[in-house]
C-alpha cells in the first residue's frame, strides 16, 4: 500500500473529484443544471451559444482558482491543527 504522499505524487488523490462522488444532492444539482443548460441552448443562436461557451470557460477557470485557494487554506489549517495537537502534549 502506498503512502498518502506517494498517492499524491502519482496523481491518484484528487480532492475535487472525491469530494462530490456519490453525493445525492450534488448529483441532483448537476442533473438539473444539465437539463436547464440543454433547454437554454435549444433557444440560442450560434453566436449566443459561443458567448455562453466563453462564459462557461471563465466560470470554470474562476471555480478552479477558488477551489485551489480553499484547498490550500484547508490543508494549511489542518497542518496547523495537527501541529497544535502534537505540541500541546509536550507543554502539558
Amino acid at each position: 500500500m502506498r503512502s498518502i504522499l506517494e498517492e499524491m505524487w502519482y496523481g491518484n488523490l484528487n480532492p475535487q473529484e472525491q469530494s462530490t462522488e456519490g453525493r445525492k444532492e450534488t448529483q441532483r444539482l448537476l442533473s438539473l443544471m444539465g437539463r436547464n443548460r440543454d433547454e437554454l441552448c435549444s433557444t440560442l443562436t450560434e453566436s449566443q451559444k459561443l458567448t455562453l461557451e466563453k462564459y462557461d470557460d471563465c466560470l470554470n477557470e474562476m471555480n478552479s482558482i477558488i477551489e485551489r485557494d480553499i484547498f490550500i487554506h484547508a490543508f494549511s489549517l489542518g497542518g496547523r491543527i495537527m501541529l497544535e495537537v502534537l505540541t500541546s502534549h509536550i507543554t502539558d
